[in-house]
């Protein structure tokens, strides 16, 4: 049993949680996951590791409620406990002989992004952050980006806050002024991540994105996390969760991604459902 040490609101559809799981903190990277289950005959859901203390023993996820899953998760209690909290799965995010860094994070994709951004900056790199969102209510870890980062853009789409517009726009920028960068990482909505992904290709800049597609084991066995990568099948688990962005098919990824949808949000409101009996 891994017990809840920490829990915050970061937005009203997304929670970070601090678990007490010393053998995972004590291996896990920034790119890596793990997966989870709220209870014992409970569905299994990846979740990235968004951060990690090895001297306290804990290990950050950050979700955002979307199913039944994350809102049986998102009403667990400080001191509560989960049976299943397995990893660091994946493979961790390739840092090395970076010198030079664009990350680019959209939405709760930002809590996955974050720990990428740290670990860059710690190992000496100069960092520039891109993060964007919907709108201000949504924004999430802007002083946690900002203390990593020697230059930082906060984007949302309706304008309430920093700058009006997609993550795009002042990436494009950037590299129409003839800036350089060894790597743009990208983790967020898939949409966004297509849209960097060929707004960098353009300028022939390397772009690595983070791809969380369904997945049930985290072992390659079951093919749900399956992705097309370079005209090659792959699987998110134990090919990445990280790929060369100029090479993903998207547009299969995205069609893949909408086949749970309507159930997640049933799944949710019966959930919820189920919550409103028992208080009566």
């Amino acid at each position: 049993m891994y017990q809840i040490v920490g829990k915050k609101s970061l937005n009203p559809t997304v929670t970070q949680m601090e678990i007490l799981a010393p053998f995972v903190a004590k291996k896990a990277l920034a790119g890596q996951f793990i997966i989870l289950r709220v209870c014992e005959d409970g569905e299994r859901i990846p979740l990235t590791i968004a951060g990690y203390d090895r001297t306290a023993g804990t290990v950050t996820i950050i979700f955002q409620i979307v199913g039944g899953t994350t809102e049986l998760l998102n009403r667990k209690n400080v001191g509560e406990y989960i049976p299943d909290f397995v990893g660091p799965l994946g493979k961790p995010t390739h840092i090395e002989n970076l010198k030079k860094v664009c990350v680019v994070g959209g939405g709760v994709g930002c809590a996955i992004a974050l720990p990428v951004a740290r670990a860059l900056k710690e190992q000496g790199a100069q960092v520039t952050s891109v993060i964007g969102f919907r709108n201000k209510d949504l924004v999430i870890l802007e002083d946690e980006f900002k203390s990593v980062s020697d230059d930082f853009y906060m984007m949302t789409d309706d304008g309430s806050y920093g700058r009006q517009g997609n993550v795009c726009v002042p990436l494009k920028e950037m590299l129409e002024k003839g800036e350089t960068f060894d790597e743009v990482i990208t983790i967020g909505p898939l949409i966004m991540m297509k849209f960097v992904c060929m707004t960098t290709k353009e300028f022939g800049v390397k772009t690595i994105a983070s791809m969380n597609p369904i997945m049930v084991d985290g072992t390659g066995m079951c093919g749900g996390c399956r992705l097309t990568v370079g005209g090659k099948m792959k699987f998110a688990c134990v090919d990445g969760p990280e790929f060369d962005g100029h090479e993903i098919d998207f547009d299969e990824a995205m069609s893949r991604a909408r086949t749970y949808s309507d159930f997640e949000a049933r799944e949710r409101e019966k959930t919820c459902n189920l919550f409103k009996q028992e208080v009566k």
